[in-house]
């Protein structure tokens, strides 16, 4: 089934650059998640990380679309901002939305991965700008790098991944840092309740894994309750993890109030397969609550998974989701399953990516998360429909295919809106409206795809969301 895409403007004759207020009004924000402006309706920030800014190739930008109509730019060169903008920066790397400073507004936090490189080709040392929400919009706040959190400055990507959840309990979030070219990588906390901001590496005592070069701890982050205590643990994906083979992936649950961590693979009692070389298992991870029972469940993109046969070595995949469900002891491999395209619509081919990307959301206003599937090698995305009676379900699945440049190759579910779908090789988004309808219906339908905004396909338009579904 073919969505059909509604012709739209071309996104790059609505933006107005961002003009800051010197002072965020007095009245109160809404506390909707992802509202950056207080009006009650959820924003969505998107990333163009290759946007040139004057001279400065690929140096980035952010367009916020505020109540998913007036478009807004960040960059480094807005007013306020610190810095400026420089050829490869990568402004845009990662995004992250959460209540940073208590306010009830939405606050954001955006990746500029390539900051700060020594020499051209090298790996950027990395930093992370902050925004904060007010009634007036979002306006510039402090900038980030390794060095805040007891760490030198040096190439390891700090900002690649973001993600925020509250951490401690305590009504407010923290911020996630991934730097996955910190060694074998590093994940930054910080705005924990009584801690300064710290690194956590495989090699943390409490953590208790070996670490090797090239396994990317920290490129994939996502935050989920999956024990239903009130704080919320972090998940890490190390999708070129090494564990016993090359290339496998893994998954690390951090508890960073308990010091706990658990590592998942292909390889872990109850996760069905088998881990294999070049799998990149923890590619994408997104956290839901398919069975409604209040507590987090995690899926895991799966993307180099091969289901066809005679493929080569670091072909693409065909693609697995496995999906672990929390309970009160946490996230339970016991209650486990996998997904792919010989259980649902589609049919698995070795280039399709299935999983590449997740996003996590009620779209159909049952009080259940759906999940989405990207299928970019495909164009394509699919969904699965949530239910109380044992999560997600194979009934009703929805397989809607788009035009060309890696469709589904981002995701974001927007409350109250539905599910955005990015194509960021030709620099679209999609929008698949969300529809009340009970039980195991994905709540979309291809019929209501309409063309959301564009942008040159050079700069990766779409490249990664801040949502409350899309943690990256």
């Amino acid at each position: 089934m073919r969505a059909a895409l509604l012709a739209s403007a071309v996104l790059t004759s609505l933006l107005v650059p961002a003009a800051f207020p010197a002072h965020a009004s007095a009245a109160a924000c809404s506390g909707v998640p992802s509202d950056f402006d207080g009006d009650g309706r959820a924003d969505l920030a998107v990333a163009a990380p290759y946007t040139r800014s004057g001279d400065h190739a690929r140096a980035g930008s952010v367009t916020v679309l505020y109540g998913m109509r007036t478009a807004r730019e960040l960059t480094q060169d807005n007013a306020g901002v610190p810095g400026e903008s420089e050829t490869g920066d990568s402004f845009g790397s990662a995004l992250a939305t959460g209540d940073f400073d208590g306010d009830r507004c939405a606050d954001l936090a955006v990746g500029v991965s390539e900051e700060d490189r020594s020499r051209p080709g090298e790996d950027g040392d990395g930093a992370v700008q902050l925004f904060h929400g007010s009634p007036d919009g979002l306006r510039p706040g402090k900038l980030i790098d390794a060095g805040d959190l007891g760490r030198k400055r040096e190439p390891g990507r700090f900002g690649a991944a973001l993600a925020a959840g509250d951490l401690d309990g305590d009504g407010d979030d923290e911020l996630v840092i991934g730097a996955p070219g910190l060694g074998g990588g590093a994940v930054g906390v910080y705005g924990l309740k009584g801690r300064e901001p710290y690194m956590i590496t495989q090699e943390t005592g409490w953590v208790g894994q070996r670490e090797r070069k090239t396994d990317q701890f920290g490129a994939v982050l996502a935050t989920g309750d999956f024990d239903g205590n009130g704080r919320a643990e972090i998940a890490v994906g190390a999708p070129a993890d090494t564990v016993l083979k090359n290339g496998q992936g893994s998954v690390t649950v951090l508890d960073v109030r308990r010091r706990r961590a658990t590592i998942l693979t292909q390889d872990s009692p109850g996760i069905s397969g088998l881990a294999e070389v070049w799998d990149f298992f923890g590619t994408a991870l997104a956290t839901g609550d398919f069975n409604a029972d209040g507590r987090d469940d995690l899926a895991i993109g799966v993307p180099g998974e091969g289901l066809s046969g005679n493929q080569r070595a670091m072909d693409y995949g065909d693609g697995t989701v496995h999906v672990v469900y929390g309970s009160r002891s946490g996230l339970r491999t016991a209650v486990s399953e996998a997904w792919s395209q010989r259980s649902v619509k589609g049919e698995p081919r070795y280039f399709d990516r299935f999983g590449a990307a997740l996003a996590a959301g009620d779209l159909n206003g049952d009080g259940d998360d759906e999940l989405a599937i990207g299928v970019p090698g495909e164009n394509a995305v699919q969904v699965l429909a949530g239910t109380r009676s044992g999560g997600l379900t194979r009934n009703h699945n929805l397989l809607v295919t788009g035009e060309g440049g890696d469709f589904g190759g981002a995701l974001a579910t927007v409350p109250g809106r539905g599910l955005v779908v990015a194509a960021p090789g030709s620099g679209r988004l999609t929008l698949l409206r969300g529809t009340v309808r009970k039980g195991s219906y994905p709540g979309i339908r291809p019929s209501s795809a309409r063309s959301l905004a564009s942008a040159p396909k050079d700069t990766l338009f779409g490249y990664t969301f801040a949502s409350p579904s899309s943690p990256r």
